[in-house]
């Protein structure tokens, strides 16, 4: 079988990505959580451990020789130029772990699932195919202070951090506007199928 197509879907902290990634795979399109794998290879990727322990000293694991996200989080907040060191080792062992997923995917199509991964040189040959979630800026904020608990001040400073919508969508194939109003499933059937007949022209 032929490599399966990428789609990247994409969009800033409030958008509903998640609700349209949940869509696709509703739709029997396998989907891969970058933000979830990220955390998920501290854990299970022994390569990206002993590297973190070589950057951040061992004072970030916990007493099962695992990382502890708070002692991580906490290193970052006193050295912020951590972070990029961070990324240089997470972001490689990520499309390390999800080309070895979808290696193993039976489907034409798979969706990646991240918020950043636009704004990363580094994964630029990752995906064929990018949807852009958008939604009206104060029903973003709304929702991240639902599911957050936080204040419309620390939602904007996280929305500051990412790219705009309008970025996205520069570099976007499709734009899926998620404000809670248009239906989400004719427009994701719409996207599958147009995705699906540009993959069979490249066979």
């Amino acid at each position: 079988m032929k490599t399966p197509y990428v789609l990247l879907c994409t969009g800033g902290i409030g958008s509903g990505k998640s609700v349209v990634v949940r869509l696709f795979r509703e739709l029997g399109i396998p989907s891969y959580d970058c933000d979830r794998a990220a955390k998920e290879l501290y854990d299970r990727d022994p390569h990206l451990r002993a590297d973190m322990v070589r950057l951040c000293g061992e004072g970030i694991l916990d007493a099962g020789g695992r990382i502890d996200r708070t002692a991580l989080s906490a290193r970052i907040f006193s050295d912020p130029s951590l972070l990029s060191a961070i990324e240089a080792l997470v972001h490689p062992a990520v499309i390390r772990d999800f080309d070895d997923w979808k290696s193993r995917q039976q489907c034409a199509l798979v969706v990646i699932e991240s918020a950043i991964l636009l704004e990363k040189p580094l994964f630029a040959g990752v995906m064929d195919g990018t949807v852009a979630v958008t939604a009206p800026e104060a029903v973003r904020i709304a929702r991240v202070m639902a599911r957050d608990g936080v204040s419309e001040v620390q939602v904007r400073q996280r929305m500051a951090a990412q790219w705009s919508d309008a970025q996205r969508a520069a570099h976007a194939d499709f734009i899926l506007e998620n404000d809670d109003r248009a239906a989400l499933l004719p427009a994701v059937l719409t996207i599958i199928d147009k995705t699906k007949r540009k993959w069979k022209r490249q066979i």
